[in-house]
């Protein structure tokens, strides 16, 4: 009871009451706080992570202009239901070059961490064209005026050289190369060993995603799919037990 009597003082003093939830924020933002200014890098660095490449990084920001990131989160929970649905949980490392991240906090559609290698071209192509051709029961608007609207990359070089001014390690040579690899990236039969070459073979998908002639949003829409979740063998990933 004398416990409760000292806590009714603090319910019916708004003062202390005041003061007192000030004490008990400010160390609880100390304890959470603190402990950051002895760690040299809070995202754990995890093999396989580059930044995008050109056609990727053009189908991320029209995947962010048409508002997908509002039904499909891209960040699964480390909870077992999650992990069964979707594959491994999301590492930090895997948004360390968004700007802005997609993780999301709704799902209408399910998540799309992982959704990268699961489906083919076409699959994504009558997908985004016709939703309800493949999922029935979906609520996803058609997309398929992104069939065709034609892109050519011409401004993809300035895209790549305003995130490497916030930090994604895009080389001189990328930089460079910005528009040739984004070409290159959709065309099978060009000459992509640089592209392969300065963004790493095993992680670069190389293809005609959309099944056009000419280059697409479509194909790049695609191209940021398809690689989603593709960068990190979790097969051999080990956590690093000190964070």
């Amino acid at each position: 009871m004398a416990i409760l009597d000292k806590h009714k003082i603090l319910e019916t003093n708004a003062t202390l009451l005041l003061i007192f939830s000030f004490l008990v924020v400010t160390v609880g933002g100390i304890v959470q706080i603190a402990p950051l200014f002895w760690l040299e890098n809070t995202i754990e660095e995890v093999e396989g992570m580059r930044p995008y490449t050109p056609l990727e990084m053009a189908g991320r920001n029209i995947y962010i202009r048409e508002g997908c990131y509002v039904c499909h989160s891209q960040m699964i929970r480390p909870m077992r239901d999650e992990v069964e649905r979707y594959g491994h949980y999301s590492l930090a490392a895997e948004s360390m070059y968004d700007h802005p991240f997609q993780w999301g906090s709704k799902r209408t559609g399910p998540d799309l961490a992982r959704v990268g290698g699961r489906y083919s071209g076409e699959w994504h192509v009558d997908h985004l064209r016709d939703p309800q051709s493949v999922v029935p029961e979906s609520v996803m608007p058609k997309y398929g005026f992104l069939l065709n609207k034609e892109i050519d990359g011409r401004y993809i070089q300035d895209v790549l050289k305003t995130n490497s001014m916030v930090g994604v390690p895009y080389s001189d040579e990328m930089l460079e190369n910005a528009q040739a690899d984004f070409i290159a990236q959709a065309d099978p039969d060009s000459d992509y060993d640089g592209l392969l070459e300065r963004y790493g073979e095993d992680s670069v998908t190389v293809r005609n995603f959309d099944g056009q002639p000419e280059i697409t949003e479509m194909d790049a829409m695609i191209a940021y799919l398809q690689m989603l979740g593709t960068l990190v063998d979790f097969s051999t990933f080990t956590p690093d037990a000190s964070r």
